[in-house]
């Protein structure tokens, strides 16, 4: 049986980390799209295998958007919205200038 422990957790572990925190900045907006990712998932009670399920895909579909390793479509991530019972919202920052 796998332990799992919080996304929250981990995150905050990592966070300590120098090194990771610069990197984690550097990328900051790929990063945000996974953590809003798991956040649905988690908050939906859900594991990977069950939002596969109801995306009509595999397990290993949704770690790899999880994960980063894929540039997800509109598409997608509305079915994973909907596999999740949350609504995808889409929204434009100005951008600081310095």
């Amino acid at each position: 049986m796998r332990t799992f422990i919080p996304v929250e957790e981990s995150f905050a572990r990592w966070h300590e980390d120098p090194e990771y925190q610069a990197i984690y900045d550097a990328s900051a907006e790929e990063y945000s799209l996974i953590a809003e990712l798991i956040r649905a998932r988690i908050r939906a009670k859900m594991t990977q295998e069950q939002v596969a399920e109801a995306m009509g895909t595999t397990q290993a579909v949704v770690a790899r958007l999880e994960g980063g390793r894929t540039k997800p479509s509109t598409r997608t991530l509305e079915r994973y919205a909907k596999a999740t019972g949350t609504k995808l919202r889409i929204h434009f920052e100005p951008i600081a200038h310095s």
